[in-house]
């Protein structure tokens, strides 16, 4: 294995570069072959790429803390993290909260809102039958989240379009530097919820956020209790925002590449078995999020390099994804993959807990596209990338239909 800082001079990966972010396969390429273990001198953080590496310290949470969060800002920043939050929390305290959430975010209730899902996406389409082409961020993957959110938590419809704003709003950068945080307990503390809570909490529902205001469990410190309105707040939040960005951004994703993909769109179109299939492969083939951060709990050390405690490791799912080591002809789209497998919601303790509603909204819009148009077309000289480091997608994309 050659020195994994050696080739540091020789390779750049910058998670804020425009030019590297639109197409960062290349650069992902010659890390994993040249620096697997990379240093990034400007913005002093340390990074992997190979999917064993990626995925080992996924599972090393001791190691790789999430205790200031996964997004490279904030693990790098001064602040102090806010307590009892889910997205801040190492075991012991992450099992437990985690463990409180899986029991309000239950696949009785992803199924139920299958129904909800398809009719949303049944009114956002039909309007567009007979056009000669639409923009399906604006028209579908940029809304449909935020109404699914909506739906889980009860907010009313008239609210839902300034709530999805106002998350986004929190994870975007101006391209080419990195997002600003003037206070990190404001990422996850639920404010902008705080009517909703209490407007919920005097009328009661069948919604997710009726579920977290009654949900009775054990704290870390043996006290049988209730949440308090704090903690609703953050839950709330972080429901919200986990769900919002990255499943619109696979909306756009699985339009493109399957636009790319003819062959393989049309089988999809014929045999809707190999809806989820699609899904899959595309999240391995372009993640919604390139990469997630973690703080360095102690010293790592890799092929002689020692990684102090205290540093800022990024996990790179999008190079990790399409790993020689890993997969058969890593850069080709095959929905036939023998094991369509992928580390883009991440793996153990901190997998995803929104995974399986992400790949759910994901089935039905795809399901829906081609319900009306087994064909379509990618206008290129409109589309155009999310300004953002945290997720990776469209912000504008045009299909051409009909």
């Amino acid at each position: 294995m050659p020195d994994p800082t050696a080739a540091t001079a020789t390779v750049y990966y910058d998670p804020y570069d425009v030019g590297i972010t639109a197409d960062p396969y290349p650069v992902f390429a010659r890390l994993r072959d040249e620096a697997p273990l990379y240093y990034n001198e400007r913005y002093d953080f340390w990074a992997l790429s190979r999917h064993a590496d990626v995925e080992k310290a996924l599972s090393d949470w001791e190691t790789f803390s999430n205790a200031r969060s996964d997004i490279l800002e904030l693990v790098k920043s001064t602040f102090d993290m806010p307590r009892g939050v889910m997205m801040f929390e190492d075991p012991p305290e992450h099992t437990m909260l985690r463990g409180l959430m899986s029991r309000v975010f239950t696949p009785r209730r992803m199924a139920e809102i299958e129904d909800q899902i398809r009719r949303y996406c049944v009114n956002c389409l039909d309007p567009l039958v007979g056009s000669g082409g639409f923009d399906i961020i604006s028209e579908l993957a940029s809304m449909m989240p935020m109404r699914v959110i909506g739906m889980l938590l009860g907010i009313p419809e008239s609210e839902q379009v300034s709530v999805r704003d106002a998350n986004d709003a929190n994870l975007r950068t101006r391209p080419g530097a990195p997002m600003k945080v003037a206070d990190a307990t404001k990422i996850a503390d639920g404010s902008i919820y705080a009517d909703y809570v209490d407007w919920r909490a005097a009328n009661p529902s069948d919604d997710l956020m009726t579920a977290l205001l009654n949900v009775e469990f054990t704290d870390s410190s043996g006290e049988h209790r209730t949440l308090t309105r704090k903690e609703v707040l953050h839950y709330t939040q972080v429901v919200a925002g986990a769900g919002n960005e990255t499943t619109g951004r696979l909306i756009g994703w699985l339009a493109k590449v399957l636009a790319e993909h003819p062959d393989q769109r049309r089988e999809i179109a014929e045999d809707r078995s190999l809806v989820l299939r699609a899904v899959d492969e595309t999240l391995r083939f372009e993640p919604t999020g390139p990469h997630v951060a973690r703080y360095v709990a102690r010293d790592f050390t890799y092929g002689g390099t020692t990684v102090p405690a205290g540093s800022a490791m990024l996990l790179l799912f999008g190079a990790a994804n399409r790993d020689e080591r890993r997969y058969r002809l890593p850069d080709t789209f095959d929905i036939h993959r023998d094991n369509i497998s992928h580390l883009t919601f991440g793996k153990g303790v901190h997998y995803c807990l929104g995974a399986n509603l992400a790949r759910l909204e994901g089935r039905v819009a795809l399901d829906e596209v081609l319900n009306r148009w087994p064909e379509w077309e990618i206008d290129y000289d409109t589309a155009r990338l999310a300004p953002t480091s945290t997720v990776r997608g469209w912000e504008h994309l045009r299909i051409l239909v009909g």
